[in-house]
Formats: structure tokens, sequence, C-alpha cells
């Protein structure tokens, strides 16, 4: 079966072509600039790369040009549109609708609609993403995968703030958590690495990007997440405050004259690592100035492990116990460094650091810690676009 795994933005869409009977990816690629001037698709497949500017208005409109280079005769990898036998689509907000993926059907476009309140931003290109293959492959099964569905199964008292019950009632305000098929992905690879059922162990996943969330996955289900009602709750991030006190909202926008329009863009895009060390949201460029003797670098740094291990620590915790700790995301994956000093610092649990092994860059999916370690430690590259063609599969697989 092929699988056609869509991630659609306001004005961008990238996508993958799966082969799921060896999860091969056929061809990948990413269209910017949609309903905008200068709009261009880039695509690779067939072992080349090419990029095609042209006039892309809408949704509709690109997904046309993804299928048509997806056929071409030069650069395609497909005869015809009729193999492509499912779309699976990234879905940011499920709500309380959704605790997994599900085949799309008119109600539950309604509830995406629903949910565009939650997620403004998400769910409308999401929409028109599914829309579009509509209107291009009639007739082919659509299903939606949601970043917020595996943290579905966490508890009411872990999921509900300490607000009068009634807003909850009225406006479902509540924790929802995000990168769900990210922690979903890379703690199921870390059971079938542990050799052990998923049931039987807890595992705390940490995705550490620009975006950082963490997750406590207790016998194979989230049952807390550091994100929240919003991806802005949690770990200080690349330019996300993380946790903050809500007082200071409104002492902030009376000393800087800010409506909440300035102050939301504050919190989002000019606070965290590049907030404090004034220098980048990218780990690299702040490590740089760090070792160059940047002291708001290098706090920014103390800042984003600190965080980072004080999650942790509250995960094993809320778990009464830890049997591994995963890695993953583009921090998690590639800075040996940070690792190194949030594994240090948790070595209190028992777990012992192969620092070779840590340091080893051509190792991609690899066990940091040494046998016997009491705490088993993974770095495990994410695959989010195979989780949903996993998800996709599994669902049109259930239809025949």
């Amino acid at each position: 079966m092929l699988v056609l795994v869509l991630n659609c933005g306001s004005s961008s869409l990238k996508y993958q072509l799966f082969d799921m009977t060896d999860q091969s990816v056929l061809a990948k690629g990413r269209v910017e600039r949609i309903g905008i001037d200068g709009s261009f698709l880039i695509h690779e497949g067939k072992g080349d790369e090419i990029e095609i500017e042209t006039d892309m208005s809408d949704h509709t409109v690109a997904i046309k040009n993804v299928l048509d280079i997806l056929v071409n005769e030069e650069h395609g990898v497909i005869e015809n549109f009729d193999q492509i036998e499912a779309v699976g689509h990234r879905v940011v907000h499920g709500g309380e609708d959704f605790s997994g993926s599900v085949l799309i059907t008119n109600e539950v476009k309604d509830a995406l609609t629903r949910n565009i309140e939650l997620a403004p931003l998400h769910n409308p290109p999401n929409l028109m993403g599914i829309a579009a293959v509509e209107a291009n492959i009639p007739g082919v099964p659509n299903v939606g995968v949601f970043d917020t569905a595996f943290h579905a199964t966490m508890p009411q008292y872990a999921y509900l703030y300490g607000l009068p019950y009634k807003l909850y009632e009225k406006y479902r305000i509540r924790r929802y958590g995000f990168h769900g098929t990210s922690h979903k992905f890379v703690s199921e690879r870390c059971a079938v690495l542990m050799d052990k059922p998923a049931e039987e162990i807890r595992i705390i996943t940490a995705h550490l990007g620009n975006g950082s969330s963490i997750a406590a996955v207790d016998k194979g289900i989230s049952v807390d997440t550091s994100m929240g009602f919003t991806p802005l709750e949690g770990v200080m991030m690349g330019t996300r405050t993380g946790d903050f006190d809500p007082a200071i909202v409104g002492y902030i926008m009376q000393k800087e004259n800010l409506d909440f329009n300035g102050f939301n863009d504050l919190v989002n895009k000019q606070s965290g690592v590049f907030g404090i060390s004034g220098v980048s949201s990218d780990m690299r460029d702040v490590e740089s100035a760090a070792s160059s003797g940047n002291e708001l670098a290098a706090l920014s740094l103390q800042m984003f492990e600190y965080k980072v291990r004080k999650y942790i620590g509250s995960y094993v915790a809320a778990m009464k116990g830890v049997d591994a700790i995963v890695f993953t995301a583009g921090i998690g994956e590639n800075d040996v460094k940070l690792r190194k000093n949030i594994l240090d610092n948790l070595a209190w649990l028992g777990i012992e650091i192969d620092d070779e092994i840590n340091a080893n860059h051509k190792i991609k999916e690899k066990e940091l810690t040494k046998p016997g370690s009491k705490v088993r430690v993974f770095v495990i590259p994410t695959n989010e676009e195979l989780g949903i063609a996993n998800d996709t599969y599994e669902i049109v697989q259930n239809l025949k």
C-alpha cells in the first residue's frame, strides 16, 4: 500500500510518499508560499532534487502540483494517482473529540471546525489540506492523526488546571499536550529496543527541539506531558517562555503598553533561549556564544537544562519510578553536551552513561547507558511522518 502523508501549514505543506510494504520513502518534498507571490515546490525522488516555481493560489492547487510531480515521467515515482491508496494528515488539535487517529468523515471535519478556536493557526490549514485531497483524488480514504490524541489518556487530575471547574465545563480549558505522534513513536520504539512489552515499562520521552515537550508514558499510555492548553506551557524553549506566573501577564502588558497580540508575540516568539541569551534560538549558536564567554548564553543553556531535568524528575515521581528515558528531536538527538549535562545531574537515579557512545554521531539510534544501569537511556530519532503513515495504514487496512 502507498500512503501519502501531508502536513499542511497556513502557507506551506510538507509531504512524503511511503511504500508500506517496507516503510520506505519513495518521495518527499515541500511547498512554500502558498497563496503568496513566489510560491515554489521542492521535490526529492529518484535520487534527485528539483525546485519548481509556479503560482499556487491555494492548497488545492498546491496539492495538485504535488500529485503531478509524483506522476511526472522524469521525476515521479508512480504512474497514476490511483496508486495512492490512502492519505494521512497531521492535524494539530483534536480537542476532547479524539483519543486516537480516525478515518476522516463529515462528522470528523465538523469536530475539527469546532476545535478551530483551540488551534486557530493550525486547524484551518489542516482542514484545507483535507479538502484539497478530496478535490484532487476523490474517493481516497483520508485519515487524521492528531498531535493531541496520544495525551488523551491523561487522568483528569493531571490535565485540569486549578481554575473553577465550571470554566472547564463551559470552555474545555485543560491541558491537552502536543507532539503526541512523536512521543508515541519513540516510546513504542523504546519498548522494542528494550525487548519488553510496552505495558510493562515506564518511559520518559524528551522531545527537545525549538519546541520542546516531555511526556510520562506509563505502561504504553501517556499519563502526563509538559505542554498544556497551548504549546507555550512546559520547559523553556527556543523562543517560548515555558511555565511562568500568570500574574506576570497583566504586569508586563501594563508596563510595556502591550495589547494581547503584542504580549502573545513576546512570550511565543521573543522569549525562551533566544530571549535570555539575546543570541539565537538555535542551540548551536548559543553554545558557540557561551564557549566564547557570553554569560547570558551560558545562563540560557543552564536554564534549559535545569528545566528539562526538573520535568524529568517530576515524572519519575508521577510514575513512581522510571525504566527508560528517551531523547529525540533536533536537540535531543544531536546535542551531546546537553544530554550529558542533563544525565550527569540525574545520576542519582542510577544512570550510568557511556560517554563514548553518547558522543558518537555516526550512530543515530543508540543506547547511552552501560550494562547494569538501573535506568536505561536511549537516543531515538523521531519520525512523525512514519508514525502518521503507520496509523493511516492500520485504519485503512481495517476497512477492507
